[in-house]
């Protein structure tokens, strides 16, 4: 592990300057750290500020940056005015990160840099069609490239101090809305509003599945004994009921990640 950290200091300082693709998550958190740290002036952190992403995370992305001096800007990105992005294809993410890296290549290009994102070497065996968007820019992964895997990265950002160590894995919002049903931002604000407020009952992790009137409850496997609870399961049931969803169920499998993939024949991308 500390010769894939050493060998992505080694990969960031050829590449000179980086844009970093910085959501605040796990993975870019630590990226953004290292160039920051290996760079200098030479690394901007950018976040994008999208109605897809939970305004949460944006604040996350934020505080870790003035907190750790990294340089950090936020974009504004449009992707819910992309047609094919609304649609939500299995392909939709395709068209949410060519959207992110047209806004990311003129800022790389006028500091002479390059673009990199977060992918991690665990991200190989995934289907994440963003991928083909990021070779079409000429997207690094220099965490991939070291051969740094998930765990890897959470270990050494605990040992650097970053509070995004310990962060539960994340998706955009649209990510829990089932493939062919269209994309709003009534719905994603309803999906925010209401994954805030499985937080707010105790839970590290909840994801809120759409399906219009009725959602999915998906509780961390180890939180779920808790969520079942006739008392709390009511009180979920309450609470999201008061957001507008007419049935709410609450998953007995317990959160998985890329759920809504299940019974989808995909592949890696």
């Amino acid at each position: 592990m500390i010769a894939k950290a050493l060998a992505l200091r080694e990969r960031l300082a050829s590449l000179h300057a980086v844009v970093v693709a910085y959501s605040g998550g796990v993975d870019s958190a630590y990226l953004a750290f290292v160039a920051n740290d290996t760079l200098g002036a030479h690394a901007l952190a950018v976040t994008a500020d999208s109605p897809s992403y939970p305004d949460r995370h944006r604040r996350l992305a934020a505080d870790i940056a003035a907190r750790f001096g990294i340089r950090h800007t936020v974009i504004h990105t449009a992707e819910l005015e992309r047609a094919e992005y609304r649609a939500n294809p299995i392909n939709r993410c395709y068209f949410c990160k060519h959207e992110l890296y047209s806004h990311l290549a003129p800022i790389a290009a006028s500091r002479n840099a390059v673009v990199a994102d977060g992918n991690n070497a665990d991200d190989r065996g995934d289907h994440r069609p963003g991928r083909l968007a990021a070779r079409e820019f000429g997207v690094v992964s220099p965490l991939d490239e070291v051969g740094l895997t998930k765990s890897e990265i959470r270990a050494l950002s605990r040992e650097a101090g970053l509070p995004t160590w310990d962060e539960p894995a994340s998706a955009c919002l649209s990510s829990r809305i089932p493939y062919h049903s269209v994309v709003t931002s009534e719905k994603l604000r309803v999906i925010e509003r209401a994954e805030d407020a499985g937080r707010a009952l105790g839970f590290r992790i909840c994801r809120v599945r759409h399906y219009d009137e009725t959602t999915r409850v998906e509780i961390g496997r180890d939180e779920l004994p808790r969520a079942s609870e006739p008392g709390m399961t009511a009180s979920i049931e309450q609470v999201l009921k008061g957001l507008g969803y007419r049935d709410v169920i609450l998953d007995a499998r317990g959160y998985r990640m890329g759920s809504l993939n299940e019974g989808l024949l995909l592949r890696p991308a």
